[in-house]
């Protein structure tokens, strides 16, 4: 279980097992950790813990709450974090925190995929030819990065599904990439010289 050891001037007061889901940090008594001090707010922060996670959040304190001097909203505490309010200092120490991890730990294999023209796909389209396709096309619909053209998916085998997508996914970017153009006066409006 993780736990708070609250200090003063480098002198430790207390500690306090963060056995709550929610523990309150503020200068009333109502608070799980009750710091009688006028630089610490009434409801100053709290810290919500789940599983092994500890979350600190600054709940509108006047003076704000700072985490290795840098001040905080809302942050994940890890192992030896100090959190200051006012001249109070309050570090966080997490039970069984690892000391460093393994080499063969959290490693990532990188994949690459084959090309389309390597695998015997269709060609990959480029911007150019993606907006040169744009205009010969029906009006797709655009879904966030994805743009989705029915009459392109139409009677498409799962493997060329992937391809269209791409393509279509590359015309929208393009037909963006021009509508931004267009509205940040790149193209000369009507009426104007």
């Amino acid at each position: 279980m993780a736990k708070l050891i609250l200090s003063l001037d480098g002198m430790v007061l207390r500690e306090y097992p963060l056995s709550k889901e929610r523990t309150t940090i503020g200068r009333k008594p109502h608070n799980d950790i009750a710091i009688d001090n006028l630089a610490v707010s009434g409801e100053h922060a709290m810290i919500m813990t789940i599983l092994n996670d500890s979350f600190l959040e600054d709940v509108g304190s006047t003076n704000g709450t700072l985490v290795n001097g840098q001040p905080v909203k809302k942050h994940f505490l890890q192992n030896n974090d100090v959190i200051e309010l006012g001249k109070y200092k309050l570090k966080y120490m997490a039970e069984g925190a690892p000391q460093a991890a393994s080499p063969d730990f959290e490693k990532t294999m990188v994949l690459r995929a084959p090309s389309a023209q390597a695998s015997g796909g269709a060609p990959v389209a480029t911007p150019a030819a993606a907006r040169d396709a744009t205009a010969s096309q029906p009006v797709a619909k655009n879904f966030g990065d994805t743009v989705v053209n029915p009459e392109m998916m139409q009677s498409q085998s799962p493997g060329t599904l992937r391809d269209a997508a791409r393509e279509a996914t590359a015309q929208g970017k393009a037909a963006n990439a021009e509508a931004a153009a267009t509205s940040s006066g790149s193209v000369p409006k009507a009426g104007h010289k």
